[in-house]
């Protein structure tokens, strides 16, 4: 059992464990969303934002909006994909028919090209049909599918958008801030993310980057009026406030974990982290017989999914998990009954982990064949 006040530990992909610095900045007071000071910390934000990968600081400016993940996305198909051309979407998991459902929502000319949950995407069908259908301007697809953990091979998505001149649409939620992500090299056109994954924030903002040539010509209509970016793009590189109320506090959250990433050494330093936390976990699951459902090379850093020992129930582990101060979580869609995903973000002390690596043992050890 988890000792006597003993933290939480969160072992989902979003929301982290806070580092004590960002959870105190929630308390650093109240402001108004429509004053200077927090006009200003917004530009702040968004030029951090813009920094975090180097390859988008100079070319690409960030929008910053309250909502989750989902909500970024949503606003960068809403405001970038366009009307009149098609955009075909990649898709290997649920986040990738996500996308799908947001463009029919707003009624944008798209495509799917499925795949299987545990298949990566194909890069010959991928060319075959942007042979196949000069329609098709843009590429829409997921970085890291948390589905599966699959790190979908963005160098080839994005190499063949640049041979084939189509512009890609990037849900960078489950990677922004801990995994390789190229710009120009990729024909990049927006990325999306969050504040609440590998930046170590808090759930409430998220934000997208664009191609700045993007903000700066006139978008399709985005058919929302809460989620059309070009409006808080306006707004926020002008007078710095936003359409709408941000999240002050959860902003005042992202500006210190933007602190604290930078200090621990940037995206790269975070995905070693993530890596030597996720070795770390596999070999003990495999010692005790637990079959990974991805090859560690095929996953990303942020999360790996095991396979469910015959005769367990994902309940009865997340519970005696969670009875030790672990949170796990579960599969979805077809694969909920026969997987359990641990993701590796936040601030995990390695006691922490130490601690979780011992119960892990403890709790399947004994159902080795």
């Amino acid at each position: 059992m988890a000792a006597a006040g003993a933290r939480q530990v969160l072992l989902n992909p979003g929301p982290v464990t806070l580092s004590d610095g960002v959870r105190a900045a929630l308390a650093r007071g109240d402001w108004c969303h429509r004053e200077p000071e927090f006009a200003a910390l917004v530009r702040s934000i968004n030029a951090r934002l813009a920094g975090v990968h180097p390859a988008l600081q100079d070319g690409y400016e960030a929008v910053l909006l309250t909502g989750s993940g989902t909500a970024a996305v949503e606003g960068m198909l809403a405001s970038f994909a366009p009307r009149r051309r098609t955009t075909l979407v990649l898709a290997n998991g649920v986040y990738g028919e996500r996308m799908a459902r947001m463009l029919a929502a707003h009624g944008r000319p798209h495509r799917v090209l499925e795949h299987g949950w545990l298949e990566p995407p194909s890069i010959p069908r991928l060319e075959a049909e942007l042979a196949r259908d000069p329609a098709i301007s843009h590429v829409a697809v997921v970085h890291h599918e948390t589905t599966t953990g699959r790190l979908n091979d963005l160098e080839a998505i994005g190499q063949a958008c640049r041979a084939w001149g189509v512009q890609l649409l990037l849900d960078g939620v489950s990677s922004f801030g801990a995994e390789h992500i190229a710009g120009r090299d990729w024909n990049l056109a927006a990325v999306a993310a969050t504040a609440n994954k590998c930046l170590h924030g808090v759930p409430g903002l998220s934000f997208v980057l664009g191609r700045r040539e993007l903000w700066r010509r006139p978008g399709p209509a985005a058919g929302s009026l809460y989620l059309d970016l070009h409006a808080y793009h306006a707004a926020q590189h002008g007078d710095g406030f936003s359409p709408f109320t941000q999240a002050v506090q959860v902003a005042f959250a992202l500006d210190v974990a933007l602190d604290e990433h930078a200090a621990e050494g940037g995206w790269l330093a975070r995905r070693d982290r993530y890596r030597a936390r996720a070795g770390r976990i596999s070999a003990t699951l495999e010692a005790v017989g637990v079959e990974a459902l991805l090859p560690a090379a095929e996953s990303g850093s942020v999360l790996r999914s095991y396979r469910l020992p015959a005769g367990l129930a994902y309940g009865s582990l997340h519970d005696a998990l969670k009875a030790r101060g672990f949170v796990i979580y579960a599969g979805q869609g077809r694969l909920a009954a026969d997987i359990f995903r641990i993701a590796h973000m936040g601030d995990i002390r390695p006691a922490e982990l130490e601690r979780l690596c011992a119960s892990l043992r403890e709790l399947l050890g004994g159902r080795r064949p």
